[in-house]
């Protein structure tokens, strides 16, 4: 497979290129798009009001690639909706990742023939050096955080994006040879995908998104899609402990049963595939031996990364985090040497079991990444201390039973906030009815605010205040990093 391409490939100037979405990909995309000389026609829900930085930020990019003839030339604004006229005479259609799919322009264009693309599917077309790509329910931001800073310390130039940080679209000039690229990749990106990176990983597929897909099948499909395409000679790093992808790492093979919007999936892996596992031994990966890391690659002498108690991380789904990506880092030319270094030294990224402040014996804990049940309880497991939970926001249409029972095992207050707080009440008093446990104290709140007044009010030295929320944080904030940040402030203006 070719995996080398140009910036500015001459097969896109003066194309027309519609797309969807102004947000932090599209905007990369248009970027792209308007330095390889095509014509970009960008549309937005939002009016014009709430995107005038944005548009004149992207003019001037345009100005200075088209000084002639001014930026109108080769840039227009569709605001405040997607007409379908925006289909007319255009070449290609790109989504952000918050468009889906399954939207009437989008299946217009389909109907037209006309191609869909996205960040993710451009950047592994044109990365002038093999990707490292990194998909999952969960853990996708730590594991590839982790990921580069194991490649830098063995040595390597790095150069970490994707659906982290900085979209790498817009830094593909400065990829030199040699250089190591690790690209986060969310199943809207992995939708569209044609191309599979060198060496990809997917971490675990647990219940996530179900607003958007139609059903797991639809969701497991896309997560699959980074593995399609990969030919002899690449590698995929699969759990052998996840329900999905043990199957798939132990067979050699895809398979995702039918599901609603989704026909089954069947495919071959023929890439090379290590696993990573917290319970059982593997012939090629990384596992947990005892309380020891260990790294193994066939035919070499084993490596012991590093003991579990001196990993700064919380959480064994952090320990899992650290063997996925040791096992990305050692298909890509680190020694257990690096892992260990990263492991043993790492603390965390924002939003991410961060600690914000003690006050009064009381930690406070900032999990706003937390935007699904299942996270919710993977942040709860990893702490021993009394727990006063903060949970709420927005529902993505995912199950809560199994988080309603770890809430009784370890709150020993739940405060509830935002559209979701009726749901996950409902969850808990079901739980009290099936087994007779008695509950957890829940105390109703209107927004994040007044749950951090509450919980202060509740907690006590010893105790653990977790914002580990489980829902998405849409009905409140553009997204979980400004919760995350909200949180913070809030915390840190206690008295």
């Amino acid at each position: 497979m070719n995996r080398r391409g140009t910036l500015g490939e001459a097969h896109y100037a003066d194309r027309h290129v519609a797309i969807l979405g102004m947000a932090r990909q599209g905007l990369a995309v248009a970027r792209f798009f308007l330095a390889a000389g095509a014509q970009v026609t960008l549309s937005d829900l939002r009016p014009a009001e709430q995107l005038v930085d944005a548009r004149a930020d992207l003019e001037g990019y345009a100005a200075e690639r088209a000084p002639a003839s001014g930026p109108e030339s080769a840039l227009r604004c569709v605001l405040g909706g997607h007409p379908v006229t925006l289909l007319d005479k255009i070449d290609l259609l790109c989504l952000s990742g918050g468009v889906s799919p399954a939207i009437p322009i989008v299946q217009e264009a389909v109907a037209r023939g006309i191609p869909l693309s996205n960040d993710g599917l451009l950047t592994l077309r044109h990365c002038p050096e093999p990707v490292i790509g990194i998909t999952g329910s969960a853990g996708k931001t730590t594991t590839t955080t982790l990921v580069g800073l194991m490649l830098e310390a063995a040595g390597f130039t790095v150069h970490v994006g994707g659906n982290i940080g900085t979209p790498l679209l817009d830094r593909l000039d400065a990829i030199g040879p040699g250089d190591k690229v690790v690209m986060e990749l969310s199943s809207f990106q992995l939708e569209l995908c044609d191309r599979s990176p060198a060496i990809s990983a997917v971490l675990n597929i647990t219940p996530n998104h179900l607003d958007r897909h139609p059903s797991m099948s639809h969701y497991a499909a896309a997560k699959a899609n980074i593995l399609r395409d990969q030919s002899r000679g690449d590698t995929c790093v699969l759990n052998a402990d996840d329900a999905y992808t043990g199957p798939w790492l132990r067979a050699g093979r895809c398979q995702i049963a039918a599901g609603e919007g989704q026909s089954e999936v069947y495919f071959p892996i023929h890439a090379a595939r290590i696993g990573f596992s917290m319970t059982d031994e593997l012939p090629n990966g990384a596992f947990l031996r005892g309380e020891t890391l260990i790294w193994r690659q066939a035919g070499e002498p084993e490596g012991e990364i590093c003991r579990m108690r001196d990993v700064r991380l919380r959480g064994r789904h952090n320990l899992a985090n650290i063997l996925a990506a040791s096992c990305l880092t050692g298909a890509a030319g680190a020694d257990a040497n690096a892992m260990a270094a990263v492991a043993t030294s790492f603390g965390g990224v924002e939003h991410r079991l961060e600690i914000v402040r003690q006050r009064d014996g009381v930690l406070w804990v900032n999990d706003s990444i937390a935007t699904a049940p299942e996270r919710t309880v993977a942040a709860l497991r990893s702490f021993t201390e009394p727990l006063v939970l903060l949970a709420g926001g927005r529902d993505k249409k995912l199950p809560w039973d199994e988080c309603a029972r770890v809430i009784h095992q370890r709150a020993r207050h739940v405060v509830l906030f935002g559209e979701a707080a009726d749901l996950i009440s409902d969850a808990l008093a079901r739980h009290q009815r099936e087994t007779g446990v008695p509950p957890a104290p829940v105390t109703r709140c209107a927004d994040l605010p007044a749950a951090v007044v509450a919980a202060a009010d509740i907690a006590g030295p010893g105790d653990v205040v977790l914002l580990a929320p489980g829902g998405v944080s849409f009905d409140a904030y553009v997204d979980f990093a400004a919760r995350g940040r909200h949180f913070r402030a809030l915390v840190e203006d206690l008295p």
